[in-house]
């Protein structure tokens, strides 16, 4: 991969690299010690609600008040409670994490719309509704996408960008398989008493299966008596659609965003492959790329230990 100036390259572990994972020589800033003693757990964080543009959006938020805040944009299909507790506790440890259910998803009132710029300019209008300026966003596969999106329409709103198991416009024919894909991944979950991530987020070897117990196990953690719903079928079909149509626009725009990025991602994703955050890399003039051996499109959740240091270490850092 190439070398760019004034920019550090995290590769933890790739089959288009090295094999082994590599320790960050640089240190973390210390978290904020009073905070992080009284923040709440992300698996008992109650749910809020809060009235943007005539909707109920749901939302919920741990870690502490101060600095920018980390607000997150999920997967296709993905809810609330879908966010892993060890990243967004991780996060929490020093910053105000902001996890939320778009418009017509989950807890929230109205119609999933069809597009992912009308996803970004909803998201906005949530975080302009919180009362916050500026702050930091996390975008997981088509949350990446609609991360994008939001840098496009109001650069001024973001400080840091952090894109994870996610990729640029202009796909190609690859996203054309995403229904066929979901289709077989449930019919394998079926007959082998799996769940679909198992297959969508992890690999093949015992090791990453494993991790995958682990990541669907800490899921189950949730207060069960304050769950949202799982997406309607409008919701899917407006998210496929939204997918498609990002997919055959070309990335000529990826290149105008300068905010500083990491991206993140498992070396062998099969949902968005890999190869499309090497893409997303070489095209945004500040990022960083991590790589994570023997995982995939799930691969923060595999390593999410090392990928949490790495977050905080990039959020932390000034010349970034």
């Amino acid at each position: 991969m190439t070398s760019k100036t004034n920019r550090r390259e995290f590769l933890t572990g790739t089959t288009l690299g090295a094999a082994a994972l590599v320790s960050l020589s640089s240190t973390l800033a210390a978290p904020n010690k009073a905070s992080a003693a009284t923040q709440e757990p992300f698996a008992s964080v109650p749910t809020k609600n809060i009235e943007v543009n005539g909707q109920t959006i749901a939302y919920r938020e741990t870690g502490p008040s101060d600095g920018f805040p980390l607000v997150m944009l999920h997967h296709f299909t993905g809810v609330i409670d879908d966010w892993d507790p060890a990243i967004i506790d991780g996060l929490a440890s020093t910053y105000r994490v902001i996890v939320f259910d778009n418009v017509g998803v989950g807890g929230s009132t109205g119609q999933v719309p069809g597009t992912i710029d009308q996803m970004a300019t909803d998201a906005i209008a949530f975080i302009q509704a919180l009362g916050l300026n500026k702050v930091h966003l996390f975008g997981f596969s088509m949350g990446g996408f609609v991360a994008q999106a939001v840098a496009f329409e109001n650069p001024d709103l973001i400080e840091k960008l952090i894109l994870t198991g996610t990729g640029t416009s202009g796909l190609g024919d690859h996203m054309n398989g995403l229904v066929p894909q979901l289709q077989d991944s449930f019919a394998r979950a079926a007959k082998e008493n799996k769940h679909p991530k198992h297959f969508l987020f992890f690999t093949e070897t015992a090791e990453s299966q494993s991790a995958g117990d682990g990541f669907l196990g800490r899921l189950n953690t949730r207060t069960k008596d304050d769950r949202v719903p799982v997406i309607t079928e409008q919701g899917m079909g407006a998210h496929v659609t939204a997918i498609l149509t990002w997919a055959a626009v070309d990335d000529a725009r990826t290149a105008q965003i300068q905010h500083p990025t990491f991206i993140a991602n498992g070396d062998n994703d099969v949902m968005i492959p890999t190869k499309n955050s090497f893409r997303l890399h070489e095209l945004l003039p500040n990022s960083e790329l991590s790589i994570y051996p023997d995982s995939g499109h799930g691969g923060i959740f595999q390593y999410n230990e090392l990928f949490v240091e790495q977050a905080l270490e990039f959020l932390a850092d000034s010349a970034s």
